[in-house]
């Protein structure tokens, strides 16, 4: 990746500033027909993918004050999550206090970039936590996610599922990451998927919905393009490749096929769909690969946290041990992690 990729000026153009509270554009996805035909119509030539995303990491590299750009810019697109079982309220307010400030003051000012407003992208909770989150962002611009319908493996009955939507979004989640049923993706039941995400958008009201696909479940990137045409046309704010409880999680190759498929309902629809990641993106080199990927295949329009974020816990703190390594020329310990 050039320093020209991406058009990000060192630092201080890093992170555009949101001014309005939890309002996300552009609008909502209003969704179209099923289009079965489109759907049928769709291959993938997978040897062709993995060529494109095998060279992606030898081709595109940047240094120094490029590279610190592009790292803070990643930072304001993560979802910094915490979805184990042993969450507390106590760790969901740390999160949330890293999320309002990600990076330390003093190495946001020798990066000359101490004046730069900075917050990660959203907070991603389970919904016993959304109140908690709520509460501990007040008065932030920083939304709450909550991961919804039978997460991760989405096999609740329909009814709980859709009453968990409603009871989130109640409780302040401004974001909704709703799970599909694979099976209806496995068997080629393209209206089942379609009519379950219709009624999962009708659920979450105003809230933006971002889709989890669950790619790793899927079998094969004809599958993952299918779903995620059908996932765009049921109204999909967000497409995302996982939850990050399956075995594979977000891949380069998988990433690609639905870039694409976005770029593909862009030019039928004229509607932006965000992309979003989650499961395996772990270290600073893999964010810089995600973005280089993201602007060639579908433009700047897409660095912003309002249609790209990483789903991530781990990712902020390898980010911060490469800021601290350009403003200082020292690395810092190997254990930080995004809630030290």
């Amino acid at each position: 990746m050039s320093a020209k990729i991406g058009q990000l000026k060192p630092l201080k153009a890093a992170n555009r500033s949101r001014t309005t509270p939890q309002v996300i554009e552009p609008d909502r996805n209003p969704g179209t027909a099923l289009d079965l035909d489109w759907v049928e119509s769709l291959r993938v030539n997978r040897s062709a993918v993995e060529r494109r995303t095998s060279s992606l990491g030898g081709r595109r590299t940047v240094k120094k004050a490029w590279q610190a750009a592009w790292l803070l810019k990643a930072i304001s697109c993560i979802d910094l999550t915490t979805l184990a079982g042993d969450d507390t309220p106590g760790r969901v307010r740390r999160l949330c206090a890293k999320a309002k400030q990600p990076v330390r003051q003093d190495v946001l000012d020798q990066l000359g970039a101490g004046d730069l407003d900075l917050t990660t992208g959203a907070v991603c909770v389970y919904h016993a936590m959304v109140p908690t989150a709520v509460a501990a962002l007040e008065g932030t611009d920083i939304p709450v996610a909550a991961v919804s319908t039978g997460f991760p493996a989405g096999l609740s009955p329909m009814d709980t599922k859709l009453r968990e939507i409603k009871a989130s979004v109640r409780a302040g989640a401004v974001e909704i990451d709703i799970v599909i049923t694979r099976g209806n993706v496995l068997t080629g039941n393209w209206k089942a998927l379609y009519k379950e995400v219709c009624a999962f958008r009708e659920a979450c009201g105003e809230a933006h919905m971002k889709t989890i696909l669950g790619t790793g479940d899927l079998v094969t990137l004809r599958n993952v393009a299918k779903a995620s045409a059908v996932c765009m046309m049921a109204g999909a704010d967000f497409i995302k490749t996982s939850t990050g409880k399956e075995g594979v999680n977000a891949t380069l190759p998988v990433s690609l096929v639905m870039i694409r498929m976005i770029r593909d309902y862009y030019e039928r629809t004229g509607v932006k769909i965000g992309y979003k990641p989650a499961g395996g993106v772990s270290t600073a080199k893999d964010a810089m690969a995600y973005l280089a990927l993201i602007k060639e295949e579908l433009g700047r329009d897409w660095l912003e946290p309002e249609l790209f974020r990483f789903g991530a816990s781990s990712l902020l703190g390898d980010i911060e041990r490469q800021l601290d390594h350009n403003a200082s020329g020292r690395y810092a310990a190997t254990y930080r992690q995004p809630m030290a």
